[in-house]
């Protein structure tokens, strides 16, 4: 294949997968934690209006869903990518943090999970995604 639809073709999937694994968490994550009574997760008048019910607890999914989103999205772009993978992690990362940052301003959230969200969950997973393809070589990438 060549290396240009290979690496056009690795941000693609990078990206699908990873806003995959995200979706995931965002949907599995209230019947895990529920909402609280009353609060329509579906519904961004229901989150708006009762923001002020949310503890701590009820960010841990969508904190996860961000974090490993772009964690699975930028290994997956790393693998595929014909060259200058961990461009490609970041690159992924990036993505995903463009997507953090214009839902912090449509989703309403406290400070401090924004805060955790935006520093902790986009970048630094694109490069702990892509260091764990080099700590572990035989993963490294998938065949040409």
């Amino acid at each position: 294949m060549h290396p240009l639809i290979r690496n056009v073709l690795a941000v693609i999937l990078g990206a699908v997968i990873g806003a995959a694994v995200n979706m995931g968490f965002i949907i599995v994550g209230p019947s895990i934690i529920p909402a609280p009574a009353g609060v329509d997760v579906t519904s961004m008048e229901s989150i708006s209006a009762s923001i002020h019910l949310f503890a701590p607890k009820h960010f841990v999914f969508p904190f996860l869903a961000h974090a490993l989103g772009t964690l699975v999205g930028a290994m997956v772009a790393s693998l595929v990518a014909a060259s200058h993978q961990r461009m490609f992690a970041y690159l992924i990362g990036c993505l995903f943090l463009v997507g953090g940052v214009v839902s912090a301003f449509i989703i309403p959230a406290p400070v401090w999970f924004l805060v955790l969200d935006l520093f902790g969950a986009y970048l630094p997973m694109a490069w702990l995604g892509e260091w764990l393809l080099r700590k572990f070589p035989k993963v490294k990438s998938l065949p040409a």
